[in-house]
């Protein structure tokens, strides 16, 4: 299994088109700090003129590393499922394509053991992917913002205020997020896997993963009562922003914040249950699908 494994990971990471999600990445990050170092003023002009808080907020430490990185996951981790179907569901109808599927399952390793290798490389490059994303939009954000208090946006219903987190309460919210987002992507390589077991190619998977999450993700977020009630529950793509609840600290009977609190943690760990849910439902449609299928090529 392990050798199987190695053999994986070296299909994957000898494609060039797998590198195009790194350089993606690296490519916005870079953009968003560039942009942050030399007019960040302007965009927090127009953050806090929406803001009601009775305190001064001194704008140059502001914007920090912590700040860069909160921002930058915002807008990234809406568009990393698109990258990594790139490699997920490629899979399986990738070896059809090339007509050696056929030729792998001569070897003695069953097709459930040859699936889940292939789920766990895509999982593997997932986490690298993400570790990536923390190295440049986090820790090179430190490097060149440096560290302060993070402030945090919120609004709920009509109401907009800011949360501000100490800088020494903030390292460990980002691990915990980063490993939340490592499963909800997991959903994603899932379902990839899963869409790639019935094809021929790795066009049609791909570009059906993707409309898959585009299209829930555009019902995730309208706001419409009937669809919050009965259809918004069901969607995994209801919970790949649930990462956000670790940085939405506690209050106090006096409106403090308070140190090492996260505001709802039953509703992030119910989030994490459902993605599970929806890994595993995937996965265990793949493989029975794939232990079922006729492979002609």
């Amino acid at each position: 299994m392990f050798t199987l494994l190695q053999i994986e990971l070296h299909k994957i990471y000898s494609r060039p088109r797998t590198y195009i999600a790194f350089a993606a990445i690296t490519a916005i990050v870079l953009i968003f700090q560039f942009a942050f170092k030399y007019d960040g003023q302007s965009y927090m002009d127009l953050m806090l003129q929406n803001i009601q808080d009775n305190f001064e907020i001194d704008k140059s430490k502001a914007i920090n590393g912590y700040f860069m990185c909160y921002i930058i996951l915002n807008t990234l981790l809406i568009q990393v499922p698109i990258l990594v179907a790139l490699v997920a569901a490629d899979t399986i109808s990738g070896e059809a394509n090339m007509g050696t599927l056929r030729l792998m399952l001569t070897k003695p390793v069953s097709r459930t053991q040859l699936l889940l290798v292939k789920f766990l490389a895509s999982f593997i490059f997932t986490v690298c992917l993400l570790i990536w994303m923390a190295i440049v939009a986090l820790f090179l954000s430190l490097l060149i913002f440096g560290q302060e208090d993070m402030l945090v946006f919120r609004v709920k219903g009509e109401e907009s205020f800011i949360l501000q987190i100490t800088k020494d309460d903030i390292m460990w919210r980002y691990f915990a997020a980063f490993g939340y987002a490592a499963i909800a992507l997991t959903v994603i390589v899932a379902l990839g896997l899963l869409l790639s077991v019935f094809a021929e190619n790795s066009i049609g998977p791909i570009v059906a993963t993707v409309c898959i999450v585009l299209f829930f993700t555009i019902v995730s977020n309208m706001n419409i009562p009937v669809i919050d009630r009965n259809v918004k529950p069901y969607l995994f793509t209801s919970y790949l922003v649930g990462w956000k609840g670790f940085f939405y600290i506690g209050l106090d009977s006096s409106d403090q914040p308070i140190k090492g609190s996260i505001e709802n943690w039953p509703a992030i760990k119910k989030s994490i249950y459902i993605l599970l849910g929806h890994i595993g439902f995937f996965l265990s449609m793949a493989i029975i699908s794939f232990r079922k299928k006729d492979i002609l090529s």
